[in-house]
């Protein structure tokens, strides 16, 4: 109910994770969450975006945002699309909006997680910076 009741004064809603001091992630192993944690601390740190959970995929946006978005130049995938799209969508004006969530980690199948995913977000965040620099966002 928060999410919808969020979305109508923002344009991009996050399910946000790390919120208010706040750690909601149920069956995590300490490993998986601490880099998460981290990514995200150094996300908003690199990105100038003050959102709190910028590598989750829990997220509403409006059709607006997603129409302003070209995504032919979208590069990104796994968590740094999740970065790649909000700061695209904060670059362009649109109002971001985080909402608690708890998350709860899948009992069936494996995580994508890999080195090369883990790569991709660490190149991605000061490509963005740069990007926003040069008024490529």
């Amino acid at each position: 109910m928060q999410f919808l009741k969020a979305v109508v004064q923002a344009d991009l809603v996050l399910g946000s994770r790390y919120l208010n001091g706040k750690v909601t992630v149920v069956n995590w192993p300490m490993g998986r969450l601490l880099l998460s944690y981290c990514a995200n601390i150094y996300a908003r740190w690199i990105t100038g975006l003050r959102i709190w959970d910028l590598t989750g995929g829990f997220k509403c946006f409006r059709r607006r945002v997603l129409e302003a978005i070209d995504l032919s130049r979208v590069r990104s995938n796994g968590y740094a699309f999740q970065i790649e799209m909000s700061v695209r969508a904060w670059r362009q004006g649109f109002t971001l909006k985080e909402v608690p969530i708890v998350f709860v980690d899948r009992t069936e199948g494996q995580s994508k997680m890999n080195r090369r995913i883990v790569r991709e977000a660490v190149w991605m965040v000061p490509r963005l910076r740069l990007m926003a620099w040069f008024g490529r966002i």
